[in-house]
């Protein structure tokens, strides 16, 4: 597994919406990374049972967005496109259900390359299922299998990438959260995650070889966008979220450790870390994925990606049409300005813009700058295991914080409380995991299984 010990980009003016040090070419003619931003459109169903008897009327759902792609790309003059396809839980329970929608969207964009070339790509992410049972089981039995199964069938029908959003370490970390417990959610960051990160990765990485398809990258949804969901509903400190969104950026890197090559995946916030520690393209979400979800971090979010995505968006009616091409539209003219203002040599003004409107406002939004993104990395390849980077990028994290709290940005008397305790926690880490883990199995061993990280 390769060890990254330097930065890809080592300041924070090198790190920018558009470019990467490795683009990724891949799908129908599209270079990720390489001078422009594309937009990328995820969707999903609107309320149905995923089932046999309405197998036929999901696969219409699916048909008809289809045909929007095509036509929706060329109407908009889209430059490229990359299509992202979520699997819902069903679909990766049954493969072949999975599989059979990778192609109906494959058949489109290879359509509307042929017919008017556009550069595209088709993100196939099969939902981790592992976690169906309590503790969950990671490394073996029917869900692992059903998983590697979705993996080689999506691959088969046309998947051009293939990611993930894994969920080892979730069922301590739900917990911790629950309770505003921060040793345990590094426990969770930085012991468990990254073992179930190596391993996983590994597995993906083989299969992404074997198909000569593109191993993208895994989120710290689960984790991070957990975090700051509940912050935005007043039921975490938004500090809290801040620092775990740093922390959660360990994990996420050991997909490109294991070879892994992006591009990110959107809802991984800690996306931009990828791309100055590894030098990969990355996607990103923020403003133009309110269909999904709330954050404070909209137009920060955008300043360093080189895919802009909204999230998802349920195959509804609006006014104008569907809602999967009104949202494609919105993308499209974000990305028709990320690319003026590289073609008019104007991208770090741009950018800066950006940045500026989110930082004074949200310590997750400052997390986010690109000045913290360099400092979070550098924090992390400094270290040498994961669960030492975990700490060192949660610490440097609160440190953003404290420094900026010098300036503009302000924080209630509550989240300043919890900013103590925060510190005062990862001041109190343990230098030795081992010490951690004979720790946490007394206060969480119940929730996970040992041999789910290679423990036993």
């Amino acid at each position: 597994m390769r060890h990254f010990d330097t930065l890809a980009l080592s300041e924070s003016h090198a790190i920018t919406f558009g470019t990467s040090p490795a683009p990724v070419r891949c799908g129908f003619g599209l270079t990720i990374g390489g001078g422009q931003v594309y937009p990328e459109l995820n969707f999903t169903l609107p309320p149905i049972l995923i089932e046999e008897a309405t197998w036929k009327e999901v696969k219409g759902h699916y048909e008809e967005i289809a045909v929007m792609i095509v036509r929706a790309a060329r109407r908009l003059h889209l430059p490229g496109l990359v299509v992202e396809f979520e699997l819902l839980p069903p679909m990766t329970e049954q493969p072949e259900w999975g599989a059979e929608i990778t192609a109906i969207l494959h058949g489109a964009l290879k359509q509307a390359h042929e017919e008017y070339g556009l550069p595209s790509a088709l993100r196939v992410t099969p939902t981790d299922i592992r976690e169906r049972i309590r503790p969950p089981v990671l490394r073996s039995g029917d869900a692992w299998e059903t998983l590697c199964t979705s993996f080689e069938q999506c691959a088969s029908s046309g998947a051009h990438i293939l990611s993930i959003e894994s969920v080892g370490g979730k069922e301590v970390h739900d917990q911790a959260l629950l309770y505003g417990d921060v040793r345990g959610a590094l426990f969770a960051l930085g012991v468990l995650a990254p073992r179930d990160m190596e391993w996983l990765w590994d597995k993906i990485v083989s299969v992404c070889n074997a198909h000569k398809v593109v191993a993208g990258g895994d989120s710290a949804c689960g984790f991070a966008n957990t975090a700051m969901q509940l912050a935005g509903q007043g039921m975490l400190p938004e500090v809290l979220a801040t620092v775990i969104r740093a922390a959660s950026a360990v994990r996420s890197l050991i997909a490109f450790q294991c070879g892994a090559v992006g591009p990110s995946k959107d809802c991984a916030y800690e996306g931009p870390v990828m791309k100055a520690i590894a030098g990969v393209p990355i996607a990103m979400e923020g403003k133009s994925a309110s269909c999904a979800h709330f954050s404070p971090v909209g137009n920060v979010a955008a300043a360093m990606c080189d895919l802009w995505s909204n999230e998802s968006v349920q195959n509804v009616r609006l006014l104008s049409g569907s809602a999967p091409e009104a949202f494609l539209e919105l993308l499209a003219y974000d990305c028709r300005m990320f690319n003026k203002a590289i073609e008019k040599d104007g991208g770090k003004q741009y950018r800066s813009l950006l940045v500026e409107s989110d930082v004074d406002l949200s310590p997750q939004a400052l997390i986010l700058s690109p000045e913290s993104t360099i400092r979070i990395a550098r924090a992390i390849v400094a270290a040498k295991t994961p669960y030492r980077q975990t700490v060192a990028a949660a610490k440097t994290a609160v440190e953003i914080v404290r420094e900026a709290l010098r300036g503009p940005l302000s924080l209630s008397k509550r989240e300043l409380t919890w900013l103590e305790k925060i510190e005062a926690a990862i001041d109190d880490m343990p230098a030795d995991e081992q010490e951690l883990l004979a720790e946490m199995k007394e206060t969480y061993g119940h929730l996970f299984a040992p041999e789910s990280y290679g423990l036993v």
